[in-house]
């Protein structure tokens, strides 16, 4: 089975479209999240992932713009974007968010895999580094979780020798890249595809991932897009003009 797995795309219509022109064979998408909050076009986008398939867990914006989740923790420009999506949200697409699953989420009974936003132990916690993902890969829901929320693409593995971080490192910053890891036996992973929306680790271009579950390779992806539109987006919407600066530095 190919699994294409996406996260934290962000009502960024933009990025969504020139992943969807990309999008390698594959014969379901998994979402982590955060769908919506931030971008400027959360109908657009929310309308587009339903098309794609029906497995999805909540993100924390998510829930913080269809009113599930409050706005603690959040910083004010992201609460700012918050407010303003659940008010342009139309009442069908509240509804749907206010549905999304808690991960983490077990898509497929055949497969050792499980989808989450944040953590498996915390749906809004932060995995960031290998302290952090310790816990949750010594004591595993799936031999391979799908992770996002830190929209930073790679992950984590744990064996015998203890946490390592897994980082992909790609050799530009505008064309489109892929670079494959191969899974081990005996081995547990947590997976982050990347963010398609709001990359946060200097790199703009959007990110996703596609699972291999035969061959055990997990094919990572980087993508250039009209970042210039969406940033016009967000300003015609008079939204916080720092969610559009950020786009250009993937920061």
């Amino acid at each position: 089975m190919r699994i294409l797995v996406i996260s934290d795309i962000h009502a960024n219509l933009q990025a969504l479209e020139a992943c969807l022109a990309a999008f390698p064979a594959h014969d379901v998408v998994w979402n982590l999240g955060d769908v919506v909050g931030y971008g400027a076009n959360p109908n657009e986008v929310v309308a587009r992932v339903c098309e794609l398939g029906s497995v999805f867990v909540r993100g924390n914006h998510d829930k913080a713009c269809s009113g599930v989740g409050d706005l603690a923790g959040f910083n004010p420009v992201a609460a700012m974007a918050a407010l303003w999506t659940q008010k342009n949200l139309t009442p069908a697409n509240l509804e749907w968010l206010k549905a999304l699953p808690q991960g983490p989420v077990k898509p497929d009974d055949s497969l050792d895999l499980a989808c989450v936003h944040g953590s498996p132990e915390d749906e809004d916690e932060y995995l960031i580094n290998v302290h952090d993902a310790a816990e949750p890969l010594t004591h595993p829901v799936a031999q391979c979780t799908f992770f996002g929320h830190t929209h930073l693409q790679g992950g984590f593995a744990m064996n015998g020798t203890g946490v390592q971080n897994l980082h992909p490192s790609y050799r530009y910053v505008n064309q489109a890249e892929t670079i494959e890891l191969q899974l081990a036996s005996g081995t547990t992973y947590m997976i982050n595809p990347g963010s398609i929306g709001q990359p946060r680790d200097g790199d703009p271009r959007s990110g996703f991932a596609l699972y291999d579950t035969d061959a055990a390779v997990v094919h990572f992806y980087r993508l250039p897009y009209d970042i210039a539109g969406a940033q016009q987006n967000i300003l015609d919407a008079g939204l916080p003009p720092r969610l559009a600066e950020r786009l250009s530095g993937g920061r």
